[in-house]
């Protein structure tokens, strides 16, 4: 198994790449709710899409089948709208449910910005992201 730490916005991140299934995951192992969106390449843009909402010590299968592109994307808040994790990729987000095409211009269509946080899966099938509370 691969696995890849780091911690950001009083969350730990660890990255794990199993080798069961070919899927993308996301585990919560916080004490909070979370609200999850995904951004993914599509063609020569971004997609990014939300939300999941993830228990704490549940997950939620985001991807299923084999990953599309090596990096992808992940926004988090929990549920009162605090961001819980965060990066430096800039993606549209909406309030509720999305599907959103194209990474420019979220506020002048209509959208709000967020940054997510890069993941680079490498060449790995499938992977889990495991978002925990830093000790």
């Amino acid at each position: 198994m691969r696995c890849l730490s780091l911690a950001t916005f009083g969350f730990a991140i660890a990255l794990a790449a199993p080798a069961a299934r070919a899927e993308f995951r996301l585990c919560n192992q916080s004490f909070d709710v979370l609200n999850i969106a995904l951004g993914q390449p599509h063609d020569d843009d971004f997609r990014s899409e939300g939300w999941w909402r993830v228990a704490p010590n549940q997950c939620a299968t985001l991807i299923r089948g084999d990953l599309p592109a090596r990096y992808l994307y992940v926004f988090a808040t929990d549920v009162f709208g605090k961001e819980a994790l965060s990066g430096s990729v800039p993606l549209c987000v909406a309030p509720k449910r999305f599907r959103i095409e194209g990474n420019a211009n979220c506020l002048l269509r209509g959208y709000l910005d967020a940054r997510f946080v890069e993941i680079d899966t490498g060449t790995a099938k499938d992977w889990t992201l495991n978002i925990a509370t830093r000790p």
